[in-house]
């Protein structure tokens, strides 16, 4: 059996990985000079940047599987740290959150309770909450229509103050989706995984290099010593469907024959390749209906002593959302903060040189002991991802399609496939893992 593997992300990578596991020849294209897709690193004055800050968490087992498969060691690339959350603003006390060592869910209850910056009734008004989302697993019956996480925690009677200090900055980050449009089917999803299984889901792993060296590299390698083919450069341009079964696909310079193939891409150049063929074109239609959220990181250099408290703090009633440090990345790396600011605003409209000033006035607003950065605002490095996941929307689990496609043969991976998961490292993973075990499954 072949299967043609069509993107490099890591929705397309983990799919060939699982697949090579099984003694599946597979050859993957990218049509990018490199490996990662959304997730990958850059080259900027000589050193390498992430072009998006991202975290993992204790509860992404597909993705910490794989990369032991791969041969990565988790300590070698990722520093993993109990829950604290520390949340600072320019106008009012700071909010920490710790989790103690103890079972699930108790280390969530009593780091609640033990909170500092949040009022005793915000405290308390949060544990029903927590008790109803924990106390069984997630099914999509129980929780009934989907609805918007800002109705889902009124439901809930969630204090205002609590919404905005704790619930909205959780929801961004773990959807990239406002909290008036996001989705609580999905949003309970993962707080689940997190913090109703074991205590160390709801650990944070930071990354420690970059993210090219976390997966995309090793996972090539596996690749490439398993009997795979990874080619790079190499544009798909067309499916070859006959009689409703796959036959490969088309690029600029070559036709590649194929029992199966995979297309881990995202929607826009999915729609692109389905479209032509009758079978496919609802699929298509539905993609056309996924919407999209961006992500901006902005990169400040500070003097080499500079560092956080923690590797990771959420700012609050700024435009920043949260800071990284990234010298966990090594000593070139010294100093210099990953700002991150999810979803939509008016931060958008703003030139690279204003944005870049709004983000230094507000870290020095926080950190007052900080000295200015390096260098000026012009010169800061900001990378926007205008399309960096698909808008977690309520109702998008009724869209989402499935792996399998109307064409035999012929399959779907990518974080915004039917995994009930978020736009996420893991969703990608876990939708290339999923999609392997279906293809193995129906060789034929």
């Amino acid at each position: 059996m072949h299967v043609v593997v069509v993107g490099g992300g890591w929705a397309g990578l983990a799919a060939a990985v699982e697949l090579c596991c099984h003694g599946v020849r597979v050859t993957l294209l990218e049509a990018a000079p490199h490996l990662g897709g959304r997730a990958r690193s850059v080259t900027h004055d000589g050193q390498l940047i992430d072009n998006g800050q991202h975290l993992l968490l204790g509860a992404y087992r597909d993705t910490l599987r794989l990369l032991d498969v791969t041969g990565v060691t988790e300590t070698a690339v990722l520093h993993r740290h109990p829950l604290h959350l520390l949340l600072k603003s320019p106008h009012r006390p700071e909010v920490r959150i710790r989790c103690p060592a103890l079972p699930a869910p108790l280390h969530l209850i009593t780091g609640l309770l033990r909170s500092t910056g949040l009022t005793i009734a915000d405290r308390l008004a949060a544990l029903p909450l927590c008790r109803s989302v924990l106390t069984a697993r997630f099914q999509q019956q129980k929780i009934g229509q989907d609805i918007s996480v800002a109705a889902w925690l009124v439901q809930h009677k969630q204090p205002p103050s609590l919404i905005r200090i704790l619930w909205q900055p959780l929801c961004l980050a773990i959807l990239n989706t406002p909290v008036e449009t996001a989705s609580s089917q999905v949003f309970i999803r993962v707080l689940q995984d997190a913090f109703a299984q074991q205590r160390e889901d709801s650990d944070l792993l930071f990354c420690k290099t970059d993210l090219g060296a976390i997966f995309p590299t090793p996972a090539q390698h596996f690749i490439e010593t398993h009997g795979g083919t990874v080619m790079l450069n190499q544009r798909v341009q067309g499916l070859r469907i006959n009689s409703g079964v796959v036959q490969g696909v088309t690029t600029a310079t070559q036709e590649i024959a194929a029992d199966h193939v995979i297309l881990a891409v995202s929607p826009v150049s999915c729609q692109r390749l389905l479209e032509p063929h009758a079978a496919l074109r609802d699929i298509a239609q539905r993609l056309a209906s996924i919407s999209h959220e961006p992500i901006c990181t902005v990169y400040v250099r500070y003097p080499s002593h500079i560092k956080l408290e923690i590797p990771m703090i959420g700012l609050l009633d700024t435009t920043s959302q949260w800071v990284f440090d990234r010298g966990l990345y090594g000593s070139g790396h010294a100093g210099l903060m990953a700002v991150v600011i999810s979803g939509p605003g008016e931060h958008m409209a703003l030139s690279n040189p204003a944005l870049s000033a709004r983000v230094v006035k507000e870290l020095a607003q926080i950190f007052t002991d900080w000295p200015a950065p390096l260098h000026d605002a012009a010169d800061s490095v900001i990378i926007r991802e205008k399309r960096a996941t698909f808008s977690c929307c309520t109702g998008i689990n009724s869209v989402r399609p499935a792996a399998a496609l109307p064409v035999h043969g012929a399959w779907l991976a990518g974080d915004y496939t039917d995994t009930g998961y978020p736009a996420t490292l893991e969703g990608a993973v876990r939708s290339g893992v999923q999609c392997a075990h279906a293809v193995i499954r129906r060789p034929e």
